[in-house]
């Protein structure tokens, strides 16, 4: 198949499309304004509905009255976007609805700067809304990864009956590259599995969920489900990338364009002598700690935490995996300023200087 040259952005609208995406719904913001922008006209050609909501809030229930309807649907935004959408995320993830939830990342906290940047990982991870509920949340770092994650995360969503997120910084919705494109995948209305638990005895085979429960026992009850779901994900779902780590001296952890900047330095590193490896979470959650978990803190001097975000967030789960075996220093940029490799370079030599 033919590669194309494509924006990052546009790329994941085109993805969205072909794994059979037919109704979106989202309000503009910078910097994933190109998303929207391109299905406004590729949607209909493909018989699918484009709504631009007069908010985020009914852009995201808009795609939740599309989700229940079986139909595939998605939204993108941007962090300040992705807190106003946050209960109707809540409410997608209690009803065990199907749906892809794109967060092209800018610069924050508050409405920050309009840049790309990583500031939106507890966000994804730790948060989203409330009820304690969790969302499969993948992280492109290049623009054909981002085409395949999203064109995944719409089988990944009715397989575990759950919305996945896309973290994408705002440099891999900019940024162009070569990708070559999925097949399309037939479009047609998905059933909902029937759920025969007692809080649906009133109307056997209804679909849904916990919006209508009122029973504590019940609520209670469809918890443990959507426990048990997570834990299906958590087991099945963890994605890693590990890069020159056999031997590595000094790892790097980083994700997204971080990780890009990251796996140059390495290669950097390893011309001056020095064993430096990366490794890189593709999956934000569930996250990879046994990557961590098994760092030799023998041969381990230093983990660097690499990442567009002040103060650091992907630190607090390298903390996790690492329990405390092997040090760990963070190092970022943000509101749209980005390191170098030779800038990682430099940090990294600071921990040999130290380990000396």
């Amino acid at each position: 198949m033919s590669k194309l040259f494509m924006k990052g952005n546009e790329a994941i609208a085109e993805a969205a499309v072909r794994a059979g995406c037919r109704f979106f719904a989202g309000y503009p913001i910078t910097p994933q304004n190109e998303i929207p922008e391109y299905l406004s006209k590729r949607l209909p050609e493909v018989g699918g509905a484009f709504v631009q909501g007069e908010s985020e809030l009914a852009s995201i229930n808009m795609v939740i009255g599309a989700a229940f309807g079986g139909t595939r649907a998605m939204t993108s935004s941007s962090g300040p976007g992705l807190s106003l959408k946050s209960e109707g995320l809540s409410t997608l993830a209690a009803a065990g609805f199907p749906a892809v939830v794109v967060n092209v990342m800018r610069g924050g906290p508050g409405t920050g700067s309009i840049s790309g940047a990583q500031m939106d990982y507890l966000q994804a991870t730790k948060g989203g809304g409330h009820g304690g509920f969790k969302l499969l949340v993948f992280a492109p770092s290049t623009v054909q990864e981002a085409v395949d994650l999203v064109y995944e995360a719409f089988d990944k969503s009715w397989e575990y009956m759950n919305p996945c997120l896309i973290l994408a910084d705002g440099f891999i919705g900019s940024i162009m590259e070569p990708v070559e494109l999925p097949p399309f995948k037939e479009a047609k209305r998905q059933e909902f599995p029937v759920y025969t638990t007692r809080f649906f005895t009133d109307k056997p085979g209804r679909r849904m969920c916990a919006t209508m429960i009122v029973n504590e026992a019940e609520q209670e009850q469809w918890n443990r489900v959507q426990a048990q779901r997570y834990e299906r994900i958590a087991q099945n779902e963890v994605r890693a990338e590990e890069y020159m780590l056999d031997d590595a001296e000094y790892v790097i952890a980083a994700y997204g364009t971080s990780a890009r900047v990251a796996k140059s330095a390495v290669r950097m590193l390893r011309e001056k002598g020095i064993k430096a490896g990366l490794i890189r979470p593709i999956t934000l959650w569930p996250f990879p700690y046994q990557c961590f978990k098994k760092l030799n803190e023998k041969q381990v001097k230093d983990i660097l935490c690499l990442e567009l975000s002040i103060p650091p967030q992907l630190i607090e789960d390298i903390k996790i995996g690492i329990e405390g075996r092997i040090p760990i220093t963070a190092y970022g940029r943000s509101a749209g300023m980005i390191f170098t490799a030779e800038e990682v370079t430099e940090q990294v030599e600071k921990l040999v200087g130290k380990n000396k």
